[in-house]
């Protein structure tokens, strides 16, 4: 390979790490395995090696970890957090074995299962904990320590008073924990996480330390990085002392000299791995003698005394017995196929995710064909490729009805996603039925996802135009619920019914119509019957509406079961018809406004107020129609967009001084 093709390769390889990288550590939102993340970085410590004259000091190499969040004060760590250099063979660990042998005599080692989560510091003054911080970039990490309180297992008193003592572990995320979080997600219509590891990093920096003390998060403390009033000579005597005060550690480790044994209690690990309830990702042996681990010392990046050893995804070839359609809460029907069971990563797999008809068709997946099975991030199975397609199998088509309602599915361009948009269908009903009684929506005070979840499985209500037979007898036998909450919560169903007609609207679930686009349409149509009524070309007139939300409206109110919906709601006595608002002035009258950024003092909604109670209408984006752009903190891209066509752009006090004249 000539030196110009070496400097093109080094230039991707880089440029790739550092992207897969951020989406890794800093978004919590991976795009490949870390398998094939592994086997780009080893490349370029491949290339490196044979080319030192072309290693940079930016390179991936030479970093540690992911950036900083600005969301979280800076923490610097007196001990730098080191990462683990990788192997991915047992002679691999023979050398590392070699290489420590060469510098100290006789060396005793620990090996631990390498737990996948978050790596963080905890310290304690005193015996108290005072604060917690995130790796980051080995240097300098996150304070999370009001999120890290909310950890059960996280000492917040230990045993004993130690004067100054700081830990080194890892958050995590159970892997039963991961399952229901997912199934938590796709009730609320969140974008679920890829696997625990970022599950557990997003939840540990969440801004609300009670949406991560609702995640379940645990932990393992596995390192001492600092301590005083208290000496250890080695690692397992610290792991010891650890269990004493009151910390998880490591549930299994390994002492021995004989890196033969240490080998064969990683293949353990490696067997084992299935029956854990907590993700890991490989195993770590580390020197157990603080002494000898001076005398090692480390590289730019990574200690000299440890090595991470990772499992290589295990795959096995089976065959595609069937694939069944399961219509989720939101939904979307997802393909699942059922094979002859093989055994991955320690536990039995027969069944695993096809993805969506686009997954299907690219990797011609059929009933019959050969396969190869693997475990994403060792938790998830997935079909890796098609090895063959027997004769006499057919190209598999999702169905063009819902399985669950018999109604017709719809996919719209530039989405992956087949869904069943019937609003009473029986597979989607609990999601339906949350976002109907959502704050934006229909906003029924303590109607939430747990009391729903109730309602559904007693078998109380089938439909949201349920919700408005309910009785308080009914309510009050439900568990946890007594006489006065249920009182209070059929008042607040009754409340809803006065509701303005754009909340209804936006809770019947229409897909691609929110909250704002509810408001336009009940502005320009200000009943239900006229919404109903409305063509495609009537509703791309209104300001901010598109072809595609007209299209969606009109096919909505098509379906005979949206009809009768709305119609039963009707019955019930829910509002029909938009409030009719007293109008200020006209000062704004025929202006048209976009709002963009954190203002002064008003919140967007109370803006928006002002500006229709005066005439002027508010939407979502910015065009050469728009009179002006209101703009405060931190403004979008619309603000940019205003200048390339020349709006004038007004702040609050601007907007203010032109109501005061």
């Amino acid at each position: 390979m000539d030196k110009t093709s070496v400097e093109r390769e080094l230039s991707e390889l880089r440029e790739q790490i550092r992207y897969h990288g951020r989406k890794y550590y800093t978004e919590d939102d991976p795009e490949i395995s870390d398998f094939d993340y592994d086997k780009l970085y080893r490349r370029l410590e491949e290339l490196e090696a044979q080319y030192p004259e072309l290693v940079t000091e930016d390179s991936p190499t030479r970093q540690v970890g992911g950036k900083v969040y600005n969301t979280f004060a800076e923490v610097v760590h007196e001990v730098p957090m080191e990462s683990l250099h990788d192997s991915f063979s047992e002679e691999e660990l023979r050398d590392f074995d070699r290489r420590v042998r060469e510098a100290v005599d006789g060396p005793e080692y620990i090996v631990e299962p390498k737990f996948d989560g978050l790596s963080v510091a905890l310290e304690y003054v005193d015996g108290t904990f005072t604060r917690g911080s995130t790796r980051g970039d080995g240097h300098t990490g996150e304070d999370v320590t009001e999120n890290i309180r909310t950890i059960k297992t996280v000492p917040k008193r230990l045993e004993s008073p130690i004067p100054f003592l700081e830990v080194r572990g890892e958050v995590y995320l159970s892997d039963s924990g991961f399952e229901k979080l997912c199934e938590r997600q796709e009730l609320l219509e969140e974008k679920p996480f890829k696997n625990p590891r970022n599950a557990a990093a997003g939840s540990l920096r969440q801004k609300d330390p009670k949406i991560t003390a609702g995640r379940g998060l645990d932990i393992f403390v596995f390192n001492v990085q600092q301590i005083r009033g208290e000496e250890f000579t080695c690692h397992d005597q610290a792991l010891e002392r650890l269990r004493e005060l009151g910390f998880p550690v490591p549930p299994s480790y390994f002492k021995s000299g004989d890196m033969e044994e240490i080998l064969r209690f990683i293949r353990e690990i490696g067997e084992k791995r299935g029956e854990y309830d907590f993700p890991i990702d490989g195993a770590v042996v580390k020197v157990n003698s603080f002494s000898q681990r001076e005398e090692l010392g480390s590289t730019a990046k990574f200690p000299r005394w440890a090595e991470a050893f990772k499992y290589p995804p295990e795959e096995k070839e089976t065959t595609l017995l069937d694939i069944e359609i399961n219509v989720g809460r939101t939904g979307v029907l997802t393909p699942t196929g059922v094979f002859e069971p093989v055994t991955l990563a320690g536990t039995t797999v027969s069944r695993a995710t096809l993805h969506n008809q686009d997954f299907i068709t690219e990797k011609d997946v059929r009933v019959g064909s050969r396969v190869i099975l693997r475990k994403a991030g060792e938790i998830i199975p997935e079909v890796v490729s098609v090895v063959e397609n027997p004769e006499g199998t057919e190209p598999f088509l999702l169905p063009e009805v819902c399985p669950s309602c018999g109604e017709p599915v719809s996919r719209h361009e530039g989405e992956a996603a087949t869904r069943c948009t019937n609003p009473q269908c029986p597979a989607q009903l609990l999601r339906h039925l949350i976002h109907f009684a959502g704050r934006d929506a229909m906003d029924i005070d303590g109607l939430g996802p747990a009391i729903l979840e109730q309602l559904t499985r007693e078998g109380l209500i089938s439909s949201p135009a349920d919700l408005y037979t309910l009785t308080a007898r009914q309510l009050a036998e439900l568990e946890r619920m007594g006489k006065k909450s249920a009182e209070n919560l059929v008042n607040a169903i009754e409340k809803s019914k006065r509701n303005d007609l754009y909340r209804l609207v936006y809770a019947l679930g229409i897909p691609h119509i929110g909250a704002k686009a509810a408001q336009l349409l009940c502005g320009s149509f200000p009943s239900m019957e006229r919404v109903m009524a409305a063509t495609v070309p009537e509703l791309s007139e209104i300001n901010g509406f598109g072809g595609v939300m007209a299209e969606e409206i009109v096919d909505f109110f098509s379906r005979e079961s949206a009809r009768e919906l709305v119609d039963r709601l009707a019955a019930l006595g829910v509002n029909m018809r938009a409030e009719e608002k007293e109008q200020a002035g006209s000062l704004f009258e025929g202006k048209t406004f976009v709002l963009t950024g954190t203002l002064p003092t008003l919140s967007r909604k109370a803006a928006s107020d002002i500006i229709q109670r005066n005439g002027g209408k508010v939407t979502g984006s910015v065009s050469k129609k728009t009179s002006y752009v209101l703009a405060g903190e931190d403004p979008g891209s619309k603000l940019l967009k205003a200048d390339s066509l020349g709006v004038p752009v007004l702040s609050e006090e601007e907007l203010m001084a032109m109501l005061n004249g």
